[in-house]
Formats: structure tokens, sequence, C-alpha cells
């Protein structure tokens, strides 16, 4: 060290210190100190935040043509997330409340919505199968039996052993359609319904007037499986709660359905969505909060529509289950609902046609209906409320929703798209160019897929759901997912006869991993860079929904797609894969479009090197 110099006074030593080199040790302890309190705090988080990684800097932006993207962008692997995370779905984990200390209200099923990591605690990683993973059952042999490796949880075929839900026979699950409310069966029980409403045949699809049903608290969904021979098709949705694999079960059968509660927002569906809403034994406390919950079964459900309650409160005679019957009665009054059929363990309620009993009701009358300021088509994280939706002028004037029967419907106008700004030849124009699309996607999948290749679809960037439309001959069904920002396109979806769910990509899905076949994704990535949200992420994403030897179809500009072919062996996509640049049509967004599709391998982590 240089003296200093001599006009400098010398330093007087810090007690304790000794000089420069009681100093230089001083340091070095403190310095040693830090070092161990760093460590103690990743150990702290670490343990904290499960078996994570290091949070990685978000995707760059996607290079626009002109910059080609940096070759030494690649990754040749992504880390695989701990086995104890094989069925995580992030913004569904209430491990996260207690991380993040979330002061959520239980009685109002709080904790059984959404709520998502903040960036920083993500776990930027691929989610595994678990140990022993077989691919799928295929559908229909599925819609009775899945593999018990797929899904290692057994508690519901022992608690529900007397209901029929769910048996355990060997390696496999089968699932024989029982009930909490039709231990008989779901496809007698479907016929009883039918005939409490004397439709023809004693067929709940009523002629195809009845397409659309939300089944809540529904199981392991034997009630929309046995709807479909009747071309129904129900939203089945459950909370992931005590019994929490059953959404994994249904989705794993093949039948439609997807998590969710009737909590303090809204479902996330538009109003007037469907023709008939199920409750069997589902547990919900319909009179509280002056009715909400019952009043956003309303809000969802068509002009003319049927609400099915199966439930002690129906049909049992001891005081307590009386009283929640005349309350329960005098609400749905108030609603201006009637009793179409009452029998046995069921009763069933209509909805009006018109808002002639909302107008005729005394000043001051309970529940309330909405105000003008409401948009009851807003459903993404939207709080509930407890007022009538009123039908628009145009309903009230033609008695109903003015929808044809099934099929027809799926490809004639909705009466709703000038709500949205759509005329009747845009939306055919749509309709013809998806045909076209479709056609072209599966003739590049041809010598890699079978007839029973993909049952459970969801399209990412769902738009009027054209894609969907496409595939109604083949046995599908598509999950026709719309931006959070369009939310009015999915009243359209709905009023096609298909189904589907408002979503911000920039957040993790509400659905179990490997719970789909194929993925499409158009023009998604592109949107999702607009909005400065991380594309890697949503390919993470994507991996966590998509099951081994699944299919993903992303059609985007040049660029993105580019982008993502780097990123295929990262994320285990390199099984097989097919690019081409796609015929311009009217919905292209320039004449740089290209179609990428790839397959995801099955692989097992405990082959993966350490």
């Amino acid at each position: 060290m240089k003296p200093p110099p001599p006009s400098t006074p010398p330093r007087q030593s810090i007690r304790g210190w000794g000089g420069a080199p009681g100093r230089r040790r001083a340091f070095a302890c403190v310095l040693a100190g830090a070092v161990l309190a760093l460590a103690l705090l990743c150990l702290f988080y670490g343990a904290a935040f499960g078996p994570t990684l290091r949070r990685r800097h978000p995707l760059r932006p996607v290079p626009q043509a002109q910059a080609p993207v940096p070759a030494d962008l690649a990754l040749s692997s992504l880390p695989v997330c701990d086995a104890v995370h094989s069925e995580l779905i992030p913004c569904l984990d209430r491990g996260l409340h207690h991380q993040l200390r979330l002061r959520l209200n239980l009685s109002l099923m709080e904790h059984y919505e959404r709520h998502c990591p903040p960036a920083p605690r993500r776990l930027n990683c691929l989610i595994p199968p678990p140990a022993g993973y077989l691919v799928p059952i295929r559908w229909p042999r599925s819609r009775d039996a899945v593999w018990k490796a797929n899904i290692p949880h057994t508690h519901l075929a022992a608690e529900k052993s007397d209901q029929r839900w769910m048996v355990v026979n060997g390696d496999k699950i089968n699932f024989p359609g029982g009930g909490t409310h039709f231990h008989s069966g779901a496809d007698k029980y479907i016929v009883h319904l039918a005939q409490m409403l004397e439709f023809p045949n004693g067929k709940l699809n009523n002629g195809g007037t009845v397409r659309t049903v939300l089944d809540v608290g529904c199981g392991v969904a034997s009630f929309g499986a046995y709807l479909l021979p009747l071309d129904v098709i129900a939203v089945s949705v459950a909370p992931n709660d005590v019994h929490e694999n059953q959404i994994q079960f249904a989705l794993e059968r093949g039948i439609p359905s997807t998590l969710g509660v009737l909590g303090t927002r809204r479902l996330p569906y538009p109003s007037r969505a469907f023709e008939l809403a199920h409750c069997s034994r589902c547990r919900i406390d319909w009179l509280q909060r002056d009715g909400v919950l019952l009043l956003e079964v309303d809000r969802v459900l068509r002009p003319g529509g049927y609400f099915v309650y199966s439930s002690p409160e129906a049909y049992a005679s001891d005081p307590a289950n009386r009283k929640i019957w005349r309350q329960m009665s005098s609400l749905a009054r108030g609603m201006c609902w009637r009793v179409a059929s009452r029998k046995g363990q069921t009763v069933i309620w209509v909805k009006p046609l018109t808002n002639w009993c909302y107008m005729k009701r005394e000043p001051g009358a309970l529940p309330p209906v909405c105000g003008q300021d409401d948009d009851p088509d807003a459903a993404w994280n939207v709080l509930m409320k407890a007022c009538i939706t009123p039908y628009s002028n145009r309903v009230h004037k033609v008695k109903g929703s003015d929808l044809l029967p099934w099929p027809q419907r799926l490809t004639a106008p909705p009466p709703r798209l000038e709500e949205i700004g759509i005329s009747s030849k845009n939306f055919s124009d749509d309709n013809e160019i998806w045909h076209s699309r479709v056609a072209q996607y599966w003739k590049l999948m041809k010598s890699e897929i079978r007839k029973d290749s993909f049952r459970n679809v969801m399209d990412l960037n769902a738009n009027l759901g054209g894609f969907a439309a496409s595939l109604r001959k083949k046995d599908v069904w598509v999950m026709n997912v719309v931006p959070s920002t369009e939310f009015g396109k999915l009243k359209i979806i709905y009023d096609r006869g298909l189904i589907g769910t408002v979503h911000n990509w920039c957040e993790s899905f509400s659905t179990y991993p490997r719970t789909y076949d194929l993925l499409h994704a158009w023009l998604l990535f592109s949107e999702m860079e607009n909005q400065g949200c991380s594309l890697e992420d949503l390919l993470i994403e994507m991996d966590r929904v998509m099951r081994p030897h699944g299919y993903a179809i992303i059609r985007d500009k040049a660029a993105v797609i580019n982008y993502i072919k780097k990123l295929l062996p990262a994320l285990r996509w390199d099984d097989w894969s097919s690019e081409v640049k796609p015929k311009e049509d009217a919905l292209s967004s320039g004449d740089d479009e290209r179609v990428l599709i790839v397959r995801k391998k099955l692989w097992d982590q405990a082959l993966l090197p350490s």
C-alpha cells in the first residue's frame, strides 16, 4: 500500500481492528457474513417456492423481418420442474396463497378462484409427466376407462363407491356413469329429465333447440359424457376442491370440462350462452349474498332456458330443507323463473322469454334489475352482481334468442353479430376461409395422424370459432379461447352451438397439465409480443397443457415461426414437424405468414441427464 503524503495526518486505527492487517481480517469477516446471509436468503426462498429455477430474463421481442433472429438465441434445453409439480396449475396453486400471504375469504370460495404468481415467482420449467405415464386411451373408449398411472389418485373411487363415480380395476380406472343423484346411470337420468319436460322421444336435445349446457359441480362429468350422443355439449365445471382431481379425470376421459367456481367473480362466459344449467347435489349455497350465485346462472342462461336442480332441498321433508326450499322458491319467483316440472328428487325452473315480467314487478322489488351501465358479456375478472340481467330490445321483441336448431346454427349468421360490428357476409367468408385452412392442416398431418389421434382440442385465439366449426365432422370437441380484450366475440361462438372461454394468455390457463391433444394458435404470438408478454412463457404454458404425442399448429409471422423453431429441441417438440408458407387469404396478416405444425415427444424425467 502506498504511504500517505507527509502532510496528511496518520489515520487512527479503529478500536479492535488492530491496524491494516486487522482491517483486512475484519473486512474478510464482514464479506463472509454477507455471503452467508445471502446464502441463507436464497435457501429461504428456495424452500418457500419449491424446487424452482432462477428466473430467466423475458424473451426478447421477436425481430422484424429485416432483422433476422440471431443464431445464438437457440436453446438446446429447458430445465425440467421437480416431479412434485407434475400436476401444477400455476393460477390455482393454493400453496401460492401462503407464499404471497393472500387474505382470502374462504366462505366466498376465493381460495378456489384464480390467483396467478407474479413474474419473478413463476416456475419457468417444463412440467414432467408422473412416473409410468402412458399415452392416454383414445376416444370413445376413454369415456369409460383411463390409465391409473396418468392420474394416480384413487381416493374418489373409495369415497364415492356407493354412487358409482369410478372404480379402480387393475391398471385402469373405470367410470360406470353414476353420480350422487343418478346412481343407476347418467343416461337414464337424462331420459328422466327429458320426460319431465315432455320433450319428444325422451331426448333432452329437444330437436336441436337444447345444444349448450352448463353443469356446475359436475364431479367426473358423467352427465356431460352421456349428453354427447344427443349432440348436446356441456361445459362441465368444478373447482379444485376436496375432490381435487375430478376435472382432471373428466379431461382424461375426453369430456368437455374446465376448472371453475361460483365464487365472487363472474364465470368466464357471456350472457345468454346456455340453454340449460344443471346442478346435481352441487353443494352450492344459492341463497347467500342476496342470491348472487343464482343470478349469475340467470345471466348465462338463454331466454326460456332451464335450470335443473336435483338436491335434497327439492324433495326432503325435514324442517331445515323445507326452509331452504321456501327461500329458494321465493328467490326464483323474484327472478321471474317459474317451475316447469317437479318430480321426485328434481325440480326444473324455466327463465322468461321477454322482459315483461321484470317490467311488471313492484318498484323496489328484489332482486333489482341491473343498470344500463352494466355490460352482461364482460366476464374476465368482473365481480358478480346481485341483479337480474335484462334482455336487449331485440330479444324482448322477438321473444327469445332467435337461434336456429343445431346443427343449422353452426354456419348461420347469429343475430348478435351486429352487436360486435360484423356483417353476415364477413361471417360467411370467415367460415369458408377456415374450412380451407383446416383442410390444408389435415393434409399436412395426414401421414402422421390417425382417425382417433385428437379428442381434446384448444383454439388459443378463436376469433369467431371458424376453426372449431370446420372440425364438426371429426370426433373432437374444441375449447375456443377468446382474448380478454375481445370478449364480445365469445357470444358468437356460443350462439353457433360451440363452447369456449375468455382468457388472457399473459397468464396460465385454468386446466391440468397434459389435457389437450391439439393446440391451435393463430397470430397469438404476435399479439402477445404487442402486449409485452413473454413468448417463452407462452410456449412453456402450451407445453404444460399439451399431452405427450400431442400436436401444435402455429400460424404466425415468419419471424415468430423462425424463433419458435429454434426452441423446438428445448421444448422436446421435435418428434415431428412440418412448415409451409400458406396461401394468402382475407384473414392473412400479410404475405410473410407461415404455418408450423409440431408434435411433442413422450419423455420420462427419470431418463433425462442430471
